[in-house]
């Protein structure tokens, strides 16, 4: 855990205890971490007699392949969020901004006299809440919630177990980036009842046959320059909007875990359409150049192998801007 600052699970799980209506926000276009770290702990809460809404903003409904995670239909639009709420929990989430058209219920929570419990691994987080639970040497936010469960004294049952797993395999590579004590995590979540091989292809694995098009398009975009990145490398493609609009939001956000396997490549960038003259940047490392800090430069964030910005101009505009911050981020030991 980090020593940057102490972790008070004992007040945070003190407060979830007392709450009777919480709500828990994920960030904007949620993966499995963010999303199921709020469906496992708001389980918990709701198994305990209290009301839960879950929810995001900038889609319309769940990703297709998250869906299985909603066992309680906890999940509402985010027009369905109340302005304020006693208890909001902001989990995988490390500015207000990353909260979308949802970001003022930080600031409105607050001034109503509520409490705001953040929950996340995230380097660049601002510690917006009242109470925090940050640890960025965590692998995965679900890391920070079973710690929470744990201390909340909750029993782990199938559904709870699946949430918190989806966001392990995911955020850790399929556990080839996990500590001893988060495959440990995984073993307790595995006699919980999770099916392993039934969660990894529902969540990761499954495509639609227009991923193939897609992932073609994309892929003959794509180029390394070996001389980028501090001399160790970059690749990097990019996803017009017209060629995403032709599958699901996970083929396009699952592009640069196809290149960066590239070998000659330590950084790997994808940039995303989201409008004219607008791109969503992932950024990819293997372990020598810190990332987040690219990211962060460019008004964004993330951890030290994995973080996103957003940026606008052209596709090549973008893509010098992404040139200089990575000329300019720093090394990791």
């Amino acid at each position: 855990m980090s020593t940057s600052a102490p972790l008070d699970f004992p007040r945070a799980a003190g407060l979830l205890r007392q709450a009777n209506d919480v709500t828990l926000l994920a960030h904007v276009r949620p993966d499995a971490d963010a999303l199921g770290s709020a469906l496992a702990l708001g389980r918990a809460l709701y198994l305990r007699g209290a009301t839960v809404r879950v929810s995001f903003a900038e889609l319309p409904e769940v990703p297709e392949s998250l869906r299985g995670l909603d066992a309680d239909n906890l999940v509402v639009p985010a027009a369905e969020v109340p302005p304020s709420a006693g208890l909001l929990v902001c989990l995988d989430t490390p500015s207000p901004a990353r909260l979308g058209s949802l970001a003022g219920r930080v600031d409105a929570t607050r001034a109503a006299g509520g409490e705001v419990l953040v929950v996340d691994h995230h380097a660049s987080n601002l510690r917006y809440g009242s109470v925090h639970l940050v640890d960025d040497t965590a692998e995965a936010t679900a890391v920070l919630v079973l710690a929470l469960l744990d201390e909340m004294g909750v029993a782990l049952d199938e559904p709870i177990a699946r949430c918190l797993y989806a966001g392990l395999v995911t955020d850790t590579g399929g556990f080839r980036r996990a500590r001893r004590s988060t495959h440990h995590a995984a073993a307790r979540l595995l006699e919980a009842g999770v099916d392993p091989d039934r969660l990894a292809r529902e969540i990761i694995d499954d495509h639609p046959f227009a991923w193939l098009p897609m992932l073609s398009a994309v892929l003959a975009t794509a180029r390394l320059e070996p001389e980028a990145a501090q001399g160790f490398g970059l690749v990097h493609a990019v996803v017009t909007a017209d060629v995403a609009a032709t599958v699901r939001l996970e083929e396009v956000e699952g592009v640069v875990d196809v290149i960066r396997s590239t070998r000659e490549a330590e950084v790997a960038v994808v940039l995303k359409e989201q409008a004219p003259g607008e791109w969503s940047v992932s950024f990819r490392a293997i372990g020598k150049i810190d990332v987040s800090q690219a990211a962060r430069s460019l008004g964004g964030g993330g951890h030290r192998l994995a973080a996103g910005c957003t940026i606008h101009g052209t596709a090549e505009e973008g893509l010098a801007l992404v040139r200089r911050a990575l000329a300019e981020a720093p090394l990791l030991s």
